[in-house]
Order: structure tokens, then sequence, then C-alpha cells
């Protein structure tokens, strides 16, 4: 048995990928035709050409079925795939409510004093550290710190009143 697997389980598992193409399918029904093999197999001394035939008539077999199965609930797909296949683009009502809610933050970032809009903005978009926007504000951190809050709470106070 071992001589045959050896002989034999890359010619079945290419039989089987050519067949499905799909490698994990292709793999899976190779191991179940020789397990199918091994339990069906009466004469231990069996000449190797019978038994080769034997085999590719168990994965031909189960290709059949295979095939018929996915034809009849479908075929499923790993979940990594998946993600691939999902439409990523927002939907219409979705994009609409973003689109609103966008104009409602830039109209509460334009209302905003010029330093607590210009904290925000350093901060978030640009990624600069309270030190370094105290510095191109010439005001202290901790006063960063209270024009950023200023400016976060205003903005959500806008967004939340926009949904009510």
């Amino acid at each position: 048995m071992d001589a045959l697997f050896r002989n034999y389980s890359d010619d079945l598992r290419r039989y089987a990928y050519r067949r499905l193409r799909d490698r994990e399918a292709a793999a899976d029904l190779t191991q179940e035709a020789f397990l199918r093999y091994v339990a069906s197999r009466h004469d231990e001394r069996s000449e190797a050409g019978a038994s080769q035939f034997f085999l590719w008539r168990i994965a031909g077999n189960l290709i059949v079925d295979l095939v018929r199965r996915e034809r009849r609930q479908g075929r499923t797909v790993p979940l990594e795939q998946a993600a691939l296949l999902a439409d990523t683009a927002p939907l219409a009502d979705r994009r609409l409510i973003a689109r609103q809610d966008f104009a409602t933050f830039k109209a509460a970032l334009d209302a905003l004093p010029p330093k607590s809009r210009a904290a925000l903005l350093l901060n978030r978009m640009e990624g600069l550290t309270h030190a370094e926007i105290a510095t191109r504000l010439a005001i202290s951190p901790s006063m960063v710190s209270k024009h950023i809050m200023k400016a976060l709470r205003v903005c959500l106070r806008s967004l939340e009143a926009s949904d009510a």
C-alpha cells in the first residue's frame, strides 16, 4: 500500500486538480480515494495495474459526486476568499449618509475658533504631537490639549444633532 501511495498520489492529485481547479479539494479527494481503496480492498496481492485502475476509478467517482453536490448545494468558498467576492462599495443610502455626515463635520470644523481647528487638524491629519503643535501655534502643550478636546466636543455634538 505504501508503494502504491508513493507511486500514484502525486499523479492522482494532479488529475483531481485538473478536473476541480481547487488544490485543497484535490488533496482531500486524493486522500479520500486512498482511504476508500484501502477500505474496499479484498485481495492483498492484487496486481499493480489493477490497483492503479481501481484507484483512478474511485477518484473519478469522487470527482463526479463532488461536482454533483456543488451543483445542488452551490460551491463553498473559504472565508478568506469571501471577502474578495463581497462588494466593498457602500450602498447608495450609506454614501448619502456619509456625505451628509461629512458636510456636517466640515461645517462644525469651519465654525471652530482658528486655534482649535488648527490644533485638531495638525494632530489628527498631520500626526503632530502636542509639543510640536504648541511650538507651531505658540501656545502651551496643555492649551493644545484643551483646543483639541473643545474641537472634538463641538464636532461630536454637531454630528449627534444631525442624527436626531
